[in-house]
């Protein structure tokens, strides 16, 4: 029963380190960024199992792991007022040409990473979006000005 509550707790640790984290695609992490998760994962590892390397610990850590994802989609499925808590909100990154530096700086994105991601989308100029929104999943959509 131990292994259970601790994979509870250290779930609920990640879903809140990860939300306060930020959004940033597996693919945008920088090779620093994957290290940490490895770590952190490692780290996980050792706070909940300690010194129980049984096979029926690990069945039960996977488990409690699995139950606590599907429980979390169930309750974002259902209750739709904990959406935002626990998938994010969309964001606006750059509204008629001018990007929102406020947002831009709570998401610690910057200019660059912006054109950059306005590039890989055929797009030239910032001054030619309609609307730059991030996604909750990280990515970053544009509407430009001619849609």
């Amino acid at each position: 029963m131990d292994l259970v509550l601790r994979t509870i707790v250290i779930f609920l640790f990640i879903l809140l380190l990860t939300r306060v984290m930020g959004r940033r695609e597996l693919g945008q992490l920088e090779p620093f960024d994957l290290i940490i998760l490895v770590v952190i994962g490692d780290l996980v590892q050792q706070g909940v199992t300690q010194d129980d390397y049984s096979v029926m610990g690990a069945i039960l850590v996977v488990t409690t792991l699995g139950l606590m994802t599907v429980l979390t989609s169930y309750l974002n499925f259902r209750l739709p007022r904990l959406r935002p808590v626990l998938d994010g909100e969309p964001i606006v990154l750059v509204e008629d040409g001018r990007p929102i530096e406020r947002n831009m700086r709570r998401e610690r994105i910057t200019p660059e990473e912006l054109r950059a991601a306005a590039r890989l989308q055929q797009i030239s100029s910032i001054d030619d979006v309609r609307f730059a929104v991030l996604e909750t999943n990280g990515e970053i959509s544009f509407i430009t000005r001619n849609n």
